[in-house]
């Protein structure tokens, strides 16, 4: 019991130190300014293309220490599945709906054969949000079927990558894979 316990305490210890950490241009309400309602005024998250790879090193390493405190082993990215993961990013904007489909039909696996992944993939993560890659990690880890996606033992690599849209609407994409040991299904 003490054991769940601290592991627990670790990863929400964890899980704010990453949300403190994560920091970004915001544009609208002001650092510090309150609503009519007591509640902060929503910011808006601005990021650029050349955040790209900081974000996707951002959430590797919250991916490993999170898989870490739940004694799984830890991932790589994988740079063909940031590249299916950022292509799908762009298309859920376009078709302005979350949905693991792509607008040509295509699925998570076709996506990822498309870029050249040689490995087997396992998930695919995806959320339409205003929050920074820590937030929305957070928010894939508190439920149980997005939490299995990210800590499942056979995950190798992942992909990550986002689209952001001029009114600051926020598409992630995160995709899971057994990496190329495992073969392609």
């Amino acid at each position: 019991m003490v054991f769940v316990l601290k592991r627990r305490q670790l990863v929400v210890s964890l899980l704010s130190t990453l949300m403190l950490a994560a920091c970004g241009q915001t544009v609208g309400g002001g650092a510090g300014r309150l609503g009519p309602d007591g509640k902060p005024l929503p910011q808006v998250l601005r990021l650029s293309p050349a955040d790209e790879g900081r974000l996707q090193l951002r959430m590797l390493d919250s991916v490993n220490a999170l898989r870490q405190a739940r004694g799984q082993a830890p991932v790589q990215l994988s740079a063909e599945l940031n590249a299916a993961a950022a292509t799908h990013a762009r298309d859920m904007s376009v078709q302005n709906r979350p949905w693991h489909f792509g607008s040509d039909g295509s699925s998570p696996l076709q996506r990822a054969q498309r870029v050249g992944y040689r490995g087997q993939v396992l998930g695919e993560l995806i959320s339409e949000t205003y929050e920074n890659e820590t937030e929305t990690l957070a928010a894939w880890m508190a439920d149980a079927d997005t939490r299995n996606v990210l800590m499942q033992a056979d995950v190798r690599e992942i992909g990550f990558s986002f689209f952001q849209e001029n009114s600051g609407k926020i598409w992630w994409c995160l995709v899971t894979g057994a990496g190329a040991a495992f073969g392609a299904v």
